[in-house]
């Protein structure tokens, strides 16, 4: 059975309740969280991080009508179903480019929300929105590549740490 901490962002302007859904619906898409997995109680949850009771039964409200997880009276509340995983190969590659342009941004003396922001405008350029970061054709199964779209460009292996 896996095990999910929480993690939370006081400065991201999302919503606590957010935060949670969106680490659940990440574990569940990365295969860290399988269906039949327990998800922590709510109680759990509060003694780790300090969040309202009623922020997390939000959460899990939300998770349950998305159909993710279901809870059952005095078991807890499980994962019900898997969400399209990312290939491992493709996952770790893309990890590891997204790690070296962070740590680009970091030696440029950027901050994380800096970056934050930076990554959100990719995104969007890379979806077919320029300017935003919300989800655009290329999002969709099936939709053709922007071939008008110029080349990423090279992005610099890290020297942060290295000899």
């Amino acid at each position: 059975m896996a095990v999910i901490r929480f993690r939370l962002d006081a400065r991201s302007g999302m919503p606590i309740y957010r935060q949670i859904v969106d680490q659940v619906r990440h574990a569940v898409r990365l295969g860290l969280l399988e269906p039949g997995d327990r998800l922590p109680t709510v109680r759990e949850v509060v003694t780790h991080i300090p969040v309202n009771p009623n922020t997390v039964h939000r959460a899990y409200r939300d998770l349950e009508a998305q159909g993710i997880v279901e809870g059952r009276a005095g078991q807890g509340t499980f994962v019900l179903r898997s969400l399209p995983r990312v290939p491992p190969g493709v996952s770790a590659a893309i990890r590891h480019q997204m790690a070296s342009a962070v740590t680009v941004g970091l030696d440029a003396g950027l901050d994380a929300e800096s970056i934050d922001a930076l990554y959100a405008v990719a995104r969007g350029d890379a979806l077919g929105n320029p300017g935003k970061s919300t989800t655009g054709p290329r999002a969709r199964k099936g939709s053709p590549r922007r071939h008008d779209a110029e080349p990423a460009p090279h992005i610099p292996q890290p020297t942060r740490g290295t000899p």
